[in-house]
């Protein structure tokens, strides 16, 4: 389970402001990468709270809903779109995503967690966490308001494509969004620098 222990340490080397830095949406087919940057109270605790991909999606609702009412915890979270992502790939765009989000904060933080690995040209001091969304809270509820961000954006986006699926898969390359991208071939959505999409206009060309 998380704690704020990560979060404390970095207090203790003097970076007063800290931020935990997560994303939702690197893997799948089509839609945007969503980054979530969170500053939480020092004395932070929850029962819950952990890495989104462990909770059902009723509990990240409820989650969403508490993290970003609450007014003592200070947020911001950006979406990358697929245009963006086929232009400078998934890898960069996640990074400018998390630059994005955590300069979006305010007051910017002096330094910041985040999950996974080192950012290049992260304009903070940062340490990379991985599997940090387990280990830290403030990465756990970015995480929490990343994915909750990016599985509205999908299930809106259902509503303009139905033909997809896209409110039960999310995006990802399930077989039945597979068979739906044979059928149908992309949408203005769609990842074209993603191997899957890529190969099927290659097909239908």
């Amino acid at each position: 389970m998380p704690t704020i222990h990560h979060e404390n340490t970095l207090r203790a080397a003097g970076f007063r402001i800290v931020a935990g830095i997560d994303e939702a949406g690197r893997g799948p087919l089509a839609g945007p990468v969503c980054v979530a940057a969170v500053v939480l109270p020092d004395d932070f605790e929850h029962p819950v709270l952990n890495d989104s991909k462990q909770l059902s999606e009723v509990k990240r609702e409820r989650l969403y809903k508490e993290i970003t009412g609450d007014v003592r915890i200070r947020w911001h979270c950006v979406s990358i779109e697929p245009r963006e992502i086929d232009r400078i790939n998934i890898l960069q765009a996640t990074w400018k995503g998390m630059r994005s989000a955590v300069m979006g904060l305010s007051p910017v933080p002096d330094a910041a967690l985040i999950d996974g690995l080192r950012v290049k040209r992260f304009p903070l001091h940062h340490l990379a966490l991985v599997q940090g969304d387990s280990l830290s809270y403030s990465i756990a509820a970015a995480s929490i308001i990343a994915k909750v961000t990016r599985d509205r954006l999908m299930v809106a986006m259902a509503r303009l494509h139905p033909e997809y699926g896209f409110e039960t898969h999310k995006g990802y390359g399930t077989p039945a969004h597979l068979a739906a991208l044979r059928q149908h071939g992309p949408c203005p959505h769609h990842r074209r620098s993603f191997a899957p999409v890529a190969q099927l206009e290659l097909d239908l060309a």
